[in-house]
């Protein structure tokens, strides 16, 4: 018998919002995250929102599910990559 797979797998691999490129959320370059996030949001035909608006959703989703067990290192590349994407799409960074 396989083990059963959290739901948050599922979402992240047949997630409606996007079709991830594999392995997006494992580079160490943050524009890289963000450049491949935006062109999985506005190649995808399935997405409900804006393109933006489902890239960071994503990402946020990521993030939000590691909780404490992302590394504090992994966190500073993704939150990093939430700048790049506004970037990305012409938005303003928060600081």
């Amino acid at each position: 018998m396989t083990a059963k797979k959290k739901w948050s797998a599922d979402v992240t691999e047949h997630s409606d919002a996007l079709d991830l490129e594999e392995h997006v959320f494992e580079s160490d370059d943050a524009r890289k995250i963000a450049a491949s996030l935006k062109r999985s949001a506005e190649h995808s035909d399935r997405r409900k929102a804006e393109p933006f608006q489902s890239a960071m959703s994503m990402l946020n989703f990521y993030i939000n599910r590691a909780g404490r067990n992302l590394p504090e290192e992994r966190k500073k590349v993704l939150e990093k990559a939430k700048d790049e994407l506004r970037v990305a799409f012409g938005r303003e960074k928060q600081d």
